[in-house]
């Protein structure tokens, strides 16, 4: 079983903070995201808990879902995943593609200055990692998932098809849903890189989750364009004159 150093279920007290730019599975399994929110302005938004977990078991029972779970992540479920998994693997999703269209305003950003995360977006493809969940630990997995993603609707959970050189599968994703408050639509990459560079929320800043997505991505030796020209725009945003090594390989 392969739990990464960042999902560590060390002892500690309950409710404790967040670490900056770090979500651990211990605050899932305590719900304090939740906590969060509904001690702030989005409190009428956070779904019940009845309704989250009917989202979870509707998921559950697709005919599309097989014994074991394939998660598709192309964010921050990349480089801090904060889950059991058996097997992952690069894999690339066909009508959707990988987009700063979701309002953070609480993670990433404040209600009074929202910062932005990623979202899967309809239209074109998207490369990402697909992790590999024991059917065993299927379900108690994707509720600590559910806490993490599904809190305020702002994705819809979707089973898509996945491609690894011959392989092909279903693999359950998080697509953003237009019709919440949260989508922030298609942004040009210099508003995206303004926004980024002001925000800063509970685990952490705009840049700091650019610059982890980025580094997350070229650990398994992905390239995503637009994420790059973002990246691009930040570093002249920054007058940075050395970018990070896997950005470099990557641009080169």
């Amino acid at each position: 079983m392969k739990t990464p150093p960042s999902a560590s279920r060390a002892a500690g007290p309950a409710r404790e903070s967040i670490p900056p730019s770090q979500l651990t599975r211990l605050d899932l399994e305590n719900d304090v995201l939740r906590e969060t929110l509904l001690a702030g302005p989005l409190a009428a938004q956070v779904l019940s808990i009845e309704a989250l977990e009917a989202s979870l078991q509707a998921a559950l029972v697709s005919p599309h879902r097989q014994p074991d779970v394939w998660l598709f992540a192309y964010g921050s479920l990349v480089w801090n995943p904060v889950l059991d998994y058996d097997e992952r693997c690069v894999v690339t999703v066909h009508g959707y593609h990988r987009s700063f269209c979701l309002w953070s305003r609480v993670n990433r950003g404040t209600p009074g200055q929202p910062g932005l995360v990623l979202g899967l977006d309809r239209g074109g493809r998207c490369t990402g990692v697909a992790y590999r969940i024991p059917g065993a630990l299927a379900e108690g997995e994707l509720r600590l998932l559910w806490r993490r993603e599904m809190l305020l609707g702002s994705y819809m959970p979707r089973w898509v098809h996945a491609t690894h050189g011959d392989r092909s599968f279903r693999a359950l994703a998080f697509v953003v849903n237009r019709a919440r408050p949260g989508y922030a639509g298609r942004l040009p990459a210099e508003r995206i890189v303004e926004i980024l560079r002001r925000a800063h929320g509970r685990i952490g800043s705009g840049l700091d989750y650019l610059r982890q997505t980025v580094d997350g991505l070229a650990a398994h030796g992905i390239r995503d364009p637009n994420l790059l020209r973002v990246d691009a725009a930040m570093q002249r945003a920054l007058g940075d004159s050395e970018p990070h090594a896997h950005r470099a390989d990557l641009q080169a």
